[in-house]
């Protein structure tokens, strides 16, 4: 039925736009071309049509079974408007016509042969004529295609200038080889490369264009001998490497009027850098660490790029401008005076949050925050930040009636634009300045009726960029004090049914030290993108050898026992564009927790969960593992966190557009589960074995996303086809979907609501 409603569209659509056509006027089919070879060509005729296609402009309008279903789209709605709905439906239904007095065969016959030419195919001829069939037209082009012509030799015809020599000094990485095909495209990318190394050895006023290339094609073979060399109307300027003479900076630099004070006077000197801050808000080291190149040195692009890219990384300046000028007091001197003008952000402000949320643990809540910033805290750029904040949730399910969750807190950091280790002093000038970041907090965390947690932690990391797209944090302490008290009896009650209860309750130490890598696809506009973040986890290591820990909870400091364990951490994400707005996205998460000797299971804060809308979203959270354990309401009302030693997730998603550019669509399913190392929290049913493969539970679904540019919001159904929690064999339940049935749907049917992309 709907392949017979589609043939009629096209017959209604054939009979209609032909009536449509102006006078005189047809509609372009598309082009046909015919290649003929020479001898020694040695493409295919497919990609020799498809290289001179290329070139063929306008492009024909979009054809179903024949006919042009978009063209018939744009003459049934009509409207003069550019906007309304009327607009909107023929902007996205249908197209304008390209019409046969847009078509000029012989020009783009032109147009071929010279592309053709550009790229090593000399000799061939094109010739360009139109066929005109019932309403429509083509272009019909002949293609006399010759051998494409090789690189023989490079030479640069060459004198003994200081430019000269550079440009002719070995590179590993030249585009232009000896073999490789005569491109054009080629000639014109290596002239901007060596123009780009130019500029790392001081030539600041050399342009791409200043250098010239020849081929000499005469030589026989289907070879060319290519020449370079530097134009004879190179300026002067261009061919003198500058050294740098002065470099001035304005960290108080501002847009507004009356125009900035750019002026001399009050400048003072620092290692070289001549600074005029008028208000003493920075202090001069900064901008002595920041750039990174001084007075008498070449003149480097890398150095400037560098420089700017530490300043703008700072976060303490709204706007960072450069600019060089030639050194006017030096005559017969190539010298460059480079200035920096600095428009600092507001140093402080202030700033209050307040969110509504609701869990799929059946909790609705509230949190609100307050937030002080100082971005230059001590005169070097120091972020120093306060947030205090509180938070409530509030059950709304009969099982878990009283078991509300209050939290209020507080969190202190302090980050510096540099390795902040004591003692030492390291001097780095990469492109993005390192940070070390100091927090320190307390939460109080009231579980009402049951008890009250004390939460302190302290973490001293540093993060610093390898590239652009390589980052890497270490923080060698991470440490976590928690302490319980006011423990109620209604909870010592419940522990004497259930004592492994009580692992809630046990005041505990981590001693940490992580490390973390990430690493992302250098071109975001790739078809192919990946993102890599993977991890090492230690905790209580050195203070087990020295106290001789060997079973859990043995050992203590401060008469409190520590965490020891080992936590191996891995995430890949990959994205393949198919075609513009189709996505296939895949994301693999791997979690390895090795609790030992003072430790039989991760501390709750380092557990694994799994469910939810960003992992098995056909899973509401606490509903799946670990294992083929299945949480009852108890573990629900009394644990901290449901979680496991271990993960497993695997997601696959594929992205399409829906309407316009805002809003899409998904089909998605997502395959894992948590595991325990032993059996005592939730028994065997929870412990991972070599079995694990058959206790993963499977979902699917689908989802809509509305991209509103400053946020993504989503919408995914997910619907569980394996859950492991059911006796074996009958874990597979896509047989079972009843989407008639009330109680079905009510069991199976999970909307999860999200901002952003799940992975």
């Amino acid at each position: 039925m709907k392949y017979y409603c589609l043939i009629v569209l096209c017959i209604v659509s054939s009979c209609s736009v032909k009536k449509y056509l102006p006078p005189g006027e047809k509609l372009y089919r598309g082009p046909i071309v015919m290649v003929k070879k020479e001898k020694g060509v040695k493409d295919s005729n497919g990609s020799l049509k498809k290289m001179l296609k290329s070139t063929v402009r306008p492009l024909p309008n979009k054809f179903i079974l024949g006919q042009p279903y978009k063209v018939w789209w744009w003459y049934k709605i009509k409207t003069k408007k550019q906007t309304g709905l009327k607009a909107w439906l023929r902007k996205k239904l249908g197209e304008p016509p390209i019409l046969s007095s847009k078509i000029n065969a012989p020009v783009t016959a032109e147009n071929m042969q010279a592309y053709m030419e550009n790229n090593g195919y000399f000799h061939t001829k094109v010739k360009g004529d139109t066929i005109n069939k019932s309403y429509f037209v083509y272009d019909r082009y002949d293609a006399d295609v010759f051998p494409q012509y090789t690189i023989k030799s490079i030479t640069w015809v060459s004198d003994s200038s200081a430019l000269l020599k550079q440009l002719q000094k070995s590179d590993r990485k030249p585009i232009l080889k000896v073999g490789n095909p005569y491109k054009l495209n080629d000639i014109e990318a290596e002239r901007s490369r060596l123009d780009l190394r130019l500029k790392t050895k001081g030539y600041y006023y050399f342009n791409p264009d200043y250098i010239m290339a020849y081929a000499d094609s005469t030589i026989g073979n289907n070879q060319v001998d290519l020449f370079l060399n530097i134009k004879k109307t190179t300026p002067e300027i261009a061919k003198h490497a500058f050294t740098i003479n002065r470099i001035t900076i304005f960290p108080n630099y501002s847009l507004l009027n009356p125009p900035p004070d750019t002026s001399k006077f009050g400048l003072f000197n620092e290692d070289g850098l001549l600074i005029r801050d008028t208000v003493h808000a920075f202090k001069p080291d900064l901008f002595k660490r920041t750039i990174t190149y001084r007075p008498g040195q070449i003149y480097s692009s890398k150095d400037q790029n560098t420089s700017l890219n530490r300043f703008i990384n700072l976060g303490a300046f709204k706007f960072v401008k450069n600019r060089y000028d030639i050194a006017k007091d030096t005559p017969g001197m190539y010298r460059l005076n480079a200035y920096y003008f600095l428009t600092p952000l507001k140093k402080k402000s202030l700033q209050a949050e307040l969110d509504g949320f609701s869990k799929e643990n059946g909790y609705i809540g509230s949190q609100a925050s307050v937030n002080w910033k100082n971005r230059n805290a001590f005169g070097r750029a120091e972020q120093l930040a306060v947030k205090v904040y509180g938070s409530f949730e509030l059950s709304l399910l009969d099982s878990l009636r009283g078991a509300n969750n209050y939290t209020v807190g507080t969190n202190v950091s302090l980050t510096f634009p540099k390795y902040e280790i004591p003692f030492f002093n390291i001097k780095e000038s990469s492109l993005y300045p390192p940070k070390t970041n100091l927090q320190l907090g307390y939460a109080l965390f009231i579980k009402q009726s049951f008890y009250t947690q004390n939460i302190f932690n302290f973490q001293y990391e540093f993060d610093w960029k390898e590239s652009a797209n390589k980052e890497h944090t270490f923080a060698p302490i991470a440490l976590t004090y928690r302490n319980t008290n006011h423990i109620t009896d209604s909870f010592y009650k419940a522990a004497a049914l259930y004592p492994t209860l009580l692992l809630n309750v046990y005041s505990e130490i981590i001693l940490g030290t992580f490390y973390t890598y990430r690493v992302t696809s250098l071109n975001p506009l790739s078809h192919n993108q990946f993102y890599f973040n993977g991890g090492i986890d230690l905790s209580g290591n050195i203070a087990g050898l020295i106290s001789g820990a060997k079973s859990p909870r043995e050992k203590t400091i401060f008469n409190t026992p520590f965490a020891q364990y080992v936590k191996l951490d891995g995430e890949l994400t990959y994205k393949k564009t198919i075609k513009t707005g189709l996505d296939w996205v895949n994301h693999l998460q791997l979690g390895i927790g090795m609790p030992y000797n003072n430790s039989s299971q991760l501390p709750f804060s380092k557990q694994y969960i799994i469910g939810g809308a960003s992992s098995m979203r056909g899973f509401t959270l606490h509903t799946l593992g670990p294992g083929s354990y299945l949480p009852n309401g108890n573990d629900i009302k009394y644990f901290q966190t449901i979680g496991g030693d271990y993960k497993f997730l695997f997601n696959s998603e594929l992205r399409f557009p829906l309407a316009g550019k805002s809003l899409f669509g998904a089909v998605f399913t997502d395959i894992g589960n948590v595991w325990t190392k032993d059996s005592t929290l939730f028994g065997a049913a929870g412990q991972l074995t070599k079995d694990w493969y058959k206790q993963l539970g499977v979902d699917a679904g689908f989802g809509i996303r509305f991209d509103a540019s400053i946020l993504l919001l989503r919408l995914d159904l997910g619907i569980p086809i394996r859950k492991p929690y059911l006796p074996d064999g009958q874990r597979w339940v896509i047989n079972k979907i009843d989407l008639g049935n009330g109680n079905w749907r009510s069991d199976n049917l999970i909307i999860n609501f999200a901002i952003g992309y799940p992975f």
